[in-house]
C-alpha cells in the first residue's frame, strides 16, 4: 500500500489551500517572513514552499528581495504562482538536492516541510551549502499533537475507522518537535549561532465544514483513506463535527503550536 505522505498532486492542493491554509498556515507564515527579514536579505530561497503561503508572507516583509520558491510538487507550485509578484523565480527542486550554487543566497526558509524529507542531514546540508556569509537558515515545525490537539482528533478518528491499519500521515507533519536533535544537526551541519522560538497561537476558525475538508482532503491522507476503501467526504464532516463539540459553533478558534529555529552560517 502507497503511503507516501509526500506526494501532495491531484484535488490536494485546492483542499490544502483553501481549508487548512487560513487556520494553519497564514498566521505562521507571517511569523516566518518576519525572521527572515530580520537579517535585510537581498536573495532569498524557499524550499519546500507548496502553495505559495508562506512565499506570499515572505514578499511582503522583504519586498526589496529576490525570492526564488521551490518544491517538489507542481501541482502545489501552481497554486504558488497566484500568490507572487511576475518574474518570481518559481521551480520544482528537492531540498535534500538543490540545483543551485554553492553560497546564491542569503537566507534559506522552510515552513512546515523538513518533517516530510526522508534524508534530513542531507537538507540540512544543502541549506548550508546554499548560503553565503552570514546568511541564515529560517525553518518551522509543529510541535506534538499533545500541542495542537486538532491532529490528535484528526488522528484518532482514523485509528477509529481503520483500527487494523491506520493511515499513517499524521504521526509525520507532528513528529520533529523534539528541540534537542534539530538544535544538534543544525550545528553537526555547519550552523553556529541558533535561536528557537515556541510559538502558540490561538487560530480563528469560520467554518468547521471547510477545516475537515481541509484535515481529510488537504494532504496525503486522502490517498490513504481511499486505499483502504475508505470515505474521505464522510471522514471529513466526522472530524468537523468531533472539532465543533470540543471548542463550540462556528466562528471558533483552536489553540497550535509550533516551534521556529533560526540558525546562522558559520
Amino acid at each position: 500500500m502507497d503511503d507516501d505522505a509526500t506526494r501532495f498532486s491531484g484535488s490536494i492542493p485546492e483542499h490544502y489551500d483553501s481549508g487548512l491554509g487560513p487556520v494553519l498556515f497564514r498566521h505562521y507564515a507571517d511569523v516566518l517572513g518576519r525572521l527572515v527579514a530580520l537579517g535585510e536579505p537581498r536573495r532569498i530561497l524557499e524550499v519546500a514552499a507548496g502553495t505559495g503561503i508562506s512565499s506570499a508572507a515572505i514578499v511582503e516583509r522583504n519586498p526589496d528581495a529576490d525570492l526564488t520558491v521551490t518544491d517538489l510538487n507542481e501541482a502545489m507550485l501552481q497554486r504558488s504562482r497566484t500568490k507572487l509578484p511576475a518574474g518570481t523565480r518559481i521551480q520544482i527542486a528537492d531540498a535534500q538536492a538543490l540545483p543551485f550554487g554553492d553560497g546564491s543566497f542569503d537566507a534559506v526558509a522552510c515552513q512546515f516541510g523538513i518533517m516530510f524529507l526522508p534524508d534530513l542531514e542531507a537538507s540540512f546540508r544543502e541549506a548550508r551549502r546554499m548560503l553565503a556569509p552570514g546568511g541564515v537558515y529560517v525553518f518551522s515545525v509543529w510541535d506534538s499533537h499533545a500541542k495542537n490537539r486538532f491532529a490528535s482528533v484528526t488522528d484518532g478518528l482514523l485509528a477509529e475507522a481503520f483500527p487494523d491499519d491506520p493511515p499513517p500521515f499524521y504521526r509525520v507533519p507532528f513528529g520533529k518537535s523534539a528541540v534537542d536533535p534539530l538544535r544538534d544537526l543544525a550545528q553537526s551541519t555547519g550552523f553556529g549561532a541558533l535561536s528557537i522560538d515556541v510559538v502558540p497561537y490561538d487560530s480563528p476558525v469560520e467554518s468547521w465544514a471547510a477545516f475537515g475538508d481541509g484535515l481529510i482532503a488537504g494532504n496525503p491522507v486522502s490517498d490513504q483513506v481511499r486505499a483502504r476503501g475508505g470515505d474521505v467526504d464522510a471522514l471529513a464532516r466526522e472530524v468537523a463535527t468531533r472539532l465543533e463539540a470540543e471548542y463550540g459553533p462556528e466562528p471558533a478558534s483552536i489553540p497550535l503550536q509550533t516551534i521556529f529555529y533560526r540558525a546562522s552560517a558559520r
